[in-house]
């Protein structure tokens, strides 16, 4: 596949979805931060993700957020819609939301919790394929998901005309691998520590939670990779390990980035429950590693 074919941009943020001090979604806050994010370096955002707390907002939560987003940022970046749920037809039903408020394209998480079969798996997103013109992306997390999208599986949706990329959160370099070499899919990293590993075996892009932070280094490494510039891009790697062990090891991804863009007053707000927020200790700790990382907040 060529390295030109990047349907969403290369560096995307899984964007948080910022809460106002009532608990509400802040929807003005969620057009700023995009704005920042933009200015930071990112092609693309994505809205109602993991990191965006989809669990726990409400269709109309989310509809306000891609509106936001897209009023904001719409013209600059593209503008990917989480719609994932263990629900079929719910996921439809966000899809299509999503088509009717101009998203650019869907994210679809594989159904979790139900543990359904490949056979449901290949049905599940061929059937959320079929209700848009959207171009899809899979998310393939087994980790949260509690089942994989197996090689097989992504060969098969890889035909449809609507499905054209997937985020890699499997931790399996193997299986990105053969499906790189069997399919036209964008490949983007959903892993930020194995950003780096899978640009080498084809990945195009990153969908990072980091990129609230380093886009701009993420972007200057992917930069330096496909202009063949293979050391520069493995020191802005390694350079930004501590970042990604103080983001996404020690504790959520949300509590930690929610924290540092809190500290940088930026809008982020309180985690919902049953997510909490980063203790003083935690915080302490996240400072430490992004300062060891470059940052300083």
């Amino acid at each position: 596949m060529s390295h030109d074919h990047r349907p969403f941009g290369t560096v995307l943020t899984a964007m948080i979805t910022p809460f106002a001090k009532d608990g509400s979604v802040d929807v003005e806050g969620a057009g700023k931060l995009a704005e920042h994010l933009v200015a930071l370096g990112n092609d693309g955002i994505v809205v109602n993700g993991t990191t965006g707390e989809s669990a726990t907002t409400t269709e109309i939560e989310k509809n306000q957020v891609l509106k936001a987003v897209l009023d904001a940022v719409g013209n600059k970046a593209k503008v990917v819609a989480g719609v994932g749920s263990n629900d079929t037809a719910h996921t439809v039903g966000l899809a299509k939301d999503a088509a009717k408020l101009g998203a650019h394209g869907v994210l679809v998480v594989t159904p979790y919790y139900n543990k359904p079969s490949q056979a449901g798996v290949y049905a599940h997103f061929k059937t959320v394929a079929d209700a848009t013109d959207l171009p899809l992306m899979t998310y393939d997390i087994p980790g949260r998901a509690g089942v994989p999208i197996e090689s097989e599986t992504l060969i098969r949706l890889s035909e449809h005309k609507n499905i054209v990329a997937n985020k890699d959160a499997k931790n399996n370099l193997e299986s990105a691998s053969y499906v790189i070499k069997n399919t036209d899919l964008a490949w983007y990293s959903g892993e930020d520590a194995l950003n780096l590993p899978l640009l080498s075996i084809g990945a195009i892009g990153f969908v990072s939670v980091c990129g609230h932070l380093v886009a701009d280094r993420l972007k200057a490494m992917a930069a330096a990779f496909f202009a063949g510039d293979h050391k520069k891009a493995l020191e802005i790697h390694q350079g930004l390990l501590p970042v990604y062990t103080g983001v996404m090891s020690r504790m959520p991804g949300v509590m930690s980035i929610k924290a540092a863009l809190g500290l940088q007053g930026l809008p982020a707000g309180a985690a919902r429950l049953p997510l909490v927020d980063a203790d003083e200790k935690q915080i302490t700790q996240l400072r430490a590693d992004l300062l060891d990382g470059g940052i300083k907040i």
